[in-house]
């Protein structure tokens, strides 16, 4: 089973949302504890990958020697790719 962390911009990201949202992305990255690969999506020329909730998305980092899915940012789908 994988373990989650956060970096700190996806912490501040996570509190600037509503308290409905903070509890699907907690119950999503739950999910991904286990088997990450099915639900993620690998990003074009990235290491990356992105995870979809609703209209938002989450772009992790999975480290399988480790056994970590490290979140590097999240946002609104129309905002995150743009970096």
């Amino acid at each position: 089973m994988y373990k989650v962390e956060l970096s700190k911009t996806a912490e501040k990201q996570i509190h600037k949302l509503s308290k409905d949202l903070q509890k699907r992305v907690i119950l999503t990255l739950n999910r991904i504890k286990v088997r990450p690969y099915a639900y993620v999506k690998k990003l074009v020329s990235s290491p990356y990958f992105s995870l979809r909730f609703g209209d938002y998305r989450v772009i992790l980092n999975i480290q399988d020697n480790k056994l970590i899915i490290f979140v590097i940012e999240l946002g609104h789908r129309r905002n995150i790719y743009k970096k």
